[in-house]
């Protein structure tokens, strides 16, 4: 008996048949964090990157790599989202930018993996806007906080955050 999904009876790899699932109503929430310098921060801020406005441009990043995650991902299915916000706050003390994605469907099969990848997208473009000033950055962190929809549901615990 083949215990995953992923995996036919032969090993090669399939994508998982939803076809007979129920559509529901998801919801999937995911985040991460880049630890940067207080200079970049500060120049942040003050909208003084040279390639724009960072936090606007990683917010649109992350919005746009949820609705192509089925395209990145081998055997994700192309869902049908109804909402996707990327919510980016800077944590002064730890010098660092949290990312926060709240993905929404009405689907046979989650929004997770388009939560992570818009989470993880959203961070890459902040690297990639602030590299010219260091690239002593750190992108970690990025996990599931909270789905919702379908067979199960997943909270993380608040005192399991990592940031």
């Amino acid at each position: 008996m083949n215990d995953f999904t992923h995996i036919d009876n032969t090993g090669k790899a399939k994508m998982v048949d939803v076809s007979l699932k129920p559509e529901t109503s998801r919801t999937a929430v995911a985040k991460g964090y880049i630890i940067l310098n207080e200079e970049i921060i500060e120049k942040i801020k003050d909208n003084l990157i040279k390639k724009g406005d960072v936090l606007n441009i990683a917010r649109l990043a992350g919005i746009a790599a949820a609705k192509k995650t089925w395209d990145l991902i081998p055997l994700c299915h192309n869902i049908r989202l109804t909402d996707v916000e990327v919510d980016m706050q800077i944590a002064e003390p730890k010098n660092c930018i949290i990312s926060v994605a709240t993905v929404k469907a009405s689907d046979r099969t989650g929004a997770e993996m388009e939560a992570i990848t818009a989470v993880a997208i959203s961070l890459v473009t902040i690297y990639d806007m602030c590299k010219a000033l260091s690239r002593e950055m750190v992108i970690s962190g990025i996990e599931l906080v909270k789905k919702e929809g379908g067979k199960s549901s997943y909270h993380k615990p608040a005192e399991q955050n990592s940031i």
